[in-house]
């Protein structure tokens, strides 16, 4: 019971460290400034680190030598004087006492040094040391070199420096040295020393830390002077990019960031005019397609009369032939007629004229109702229908004309297209929205052709035939209707395995769609997707 808190404790603790990792972490991904001052950072503590290392040695290195070179020194003297007073002569521990304590009297009255004196004669006495310096703090080693005489008369080293009574043990440096059968040994406490590197180590790293600051400052302020316009520059791009043509960038100085925000400038003011001279043509292409379809309209009327009138008749014409041209200019006459209304159609909605009758609707019903006005067309091209269709209502807020000519134009390009194959055409509702797919098991769709299906008189085979009297026309319609309902179209195609296409539109109108209810590639289908998005808004 008790390791719970804790564990929550340590839980919570875990989920703001990840989240602040991730801030952080998001943050230097879009931020160049940020990068550069983090990099310059990490460089340049390393490179104050290693600087700071050598630094450290070599007055470390300086330090001790010149420590060492005043021990030896202080050696020769003592040694010369123990030659003097002592001489070679067998001296009593009194007497070995005494010298001692006369080489200890000349390091003053701050005592700077510690002395040991060991006769090498007199086996019974380990010698004399002063100031209850132990002597094991003489290495072995020490010794051993020191009378081995590999180093001459003179040897030292660095240890530990202990004492009988209550005064703490301290690294020192012993230098040792002999006179005839007498060897001294000067110890050195280092402390002064450790406390002079202990500053100068602690003020390296001050420094250090100071130096690396003052560098990340310096390239925070560098980088800012070349970010700030760069991030300008993209601030423009994407307010020119959302449709403000107007944009454009203060132009300071001569330098390249000035020449950068009046390339910048120039290139919106280009843009600009192309986007007026485009916008302009097209005005005049949607004006004229939509004059010239309402124009037809009168002359088609009166030709649709007398088409009528000689396709009444035709049974009654002596000659077949003219019997048979008036069947020909009756079905022209059709394609005609759905070709001009399909032009008026996709004029409404370049001109934003199209709107939405929306009433709340069973999906499964526009779905029977349009399978049922295509069925004869799919039994003449060897196609059989499968309905696959939820048991629940999929009620959704619809134009029924709309919707039911999208389905009208996918069932119409899936049989086109099916190759004889079944079609299938699937239903399905979750709480936000509908949707319908139509699958084909015919030739699919190639690399690349999912970009342009629902492209305005594209063909995915320019030499098919089309025997169906389409115009090019219905899957672009297709995708400016689902768009009004504020849905998706989409299609998925591999070559080979068919086609599928996917409507999903929202529930209630005026929601936003945010997902679907049918996957868009079938289930099973291998291969790469090629599939083109086509939201609302695009």
């Amino acid at each position: 019971m008790v390791w719970r808190p804790v564990r929550r404790w340590l839980g919570r603790v875990r989920r703001i460290t990840r989240r602040v990792a991730r801030a952080a972490y998001a943050r230097w991904r879009r931020s160049i400034q940020v990068r550069v001052v983090t990099s310059t950072l990490f460089i340049s503590a390393i490179v104050v680190a290693i600087l700071g290392f050598f630094l450290m040695q070599q007055i470390t290195t300086a330090l001790m030598d010149g420590k060492t070179r005043a021990a030896l020194a202080q050696l020769d003297e003592g040694l010369a004087s123990l030659q003097r007073d002592v001489g070679v002569s067998n001296d009593s521990g009194d007497r070995l006492r005494s010298a001692a304590n006369g080489l200890k009297s000349r390091s003053g009255p701050s005592g700077l040094y510690e002395v040991y004196v060991r006769d090498t004669t007199q086996t019974y006495i380990d010698g004399y040391a002063t100031n209850e310096l132990r002597a094991q703090s003489v290495p072995q080693r020490l010794r051993d070199e020191l009378r081995s005489g590999t180093t001459g008369t003179r040897a030292y080293t660095y240890g530990k420096l202990s004492y009988t009574g209550h005064r703490a043990s301290e690294r020192g440096l012993i230098v040792a040295g002999k006179t005839g059968h007498y060897e001294v040994y000067y110890l050195f406490p280092l402390t002064q020393e450790q406390h002079t590197l202990t500053i100068v180590s602690r003020s390296l790293a001050g420094v250090g830390v100071v130096l690396v600051l003052l560098l990340a400052a310096i390239a925070s302020l560098v980088t800012r002077q070349v970010v700030i316009p760069v991030r300008l520059a993209a601030q423009g791009a994407q307010r020119l990019a959302a449709g403000r043509l107007e944009e454009r960038m203060r132009v300071r100085g001569e330098d390249d960031l000035a020449r950068l925000a009046k390339s910048f400038n120039d290139m919106a003011a280009n843009l600009q005019e192309k986007i007026r001279e485009l916008e302009d043509l097209s005005q005049v292409q949607r004006q004229f397609v939509s004059d010239v379809s309402h124009e037809l309209r009168t002359p088609l009327t009166t030709i649709r009369i007398a088409a009528d009138m000689l396709y009444e008749y035709r049974d009654t014409f002596d000659d077949p032939a003219v019997g048979r041209s008036a069947e020909l200019l009756q079905s022209q006459l059709e394609r005609f007629e759905s070709l001009l209304a399909d032009l008026l159609e996709i004029s409404r909605h370049d001109a934003g004229a199209a709107t939405l009758d929306a009433e709340s609707l069973d999906m499964r019903d526009l779905v029977l109702r349009t399978v049922g006005d295509v069925q004869g067309l799919a039994e003449r091209k060897g196609s059989k229908v499968v309905l696959q269709l939820p048991g629940e209502p999929c009620m959704a807020e619809v134009d029924r004309r709309r919707v039911e000519r999208i389905l009208r134009n996918l069932l119409v390009n899936a049989v086109e297209h099916g190759e004889g194959e079944d079609i299938v055409v699937s239903v399905a509702a979750d709480r936000d929205a509908v949707a319908v797919t139509v699958r084909d098991h015919g030739v699919g769709l190639k690399p690349g052709e999912g970009q342009m299906v629902f492209d305005r008189f594209w063909r995915a085979d320019p030499a098919r035939a089309r025997t169906t009297g389409g115009t090019g026309l219905g899957l672009s319609i297709s995708k400016e209707d689902a768009q009004l309902h504020g849905g998706w179209l989409q299609a998925w195609g591999e070559p080979g395995q068919g086609s599928q296409f996917r409507l999903s539109l929202p529930r209630n109108a005026g929601d936003e769609l945010r997902g679907s209810p049918l996957p868009l590639v079938p289930p099973g289908a291998g291969g790469r997707p090629l599939f083109a998005e086509l939201e609302a808004g695009d």
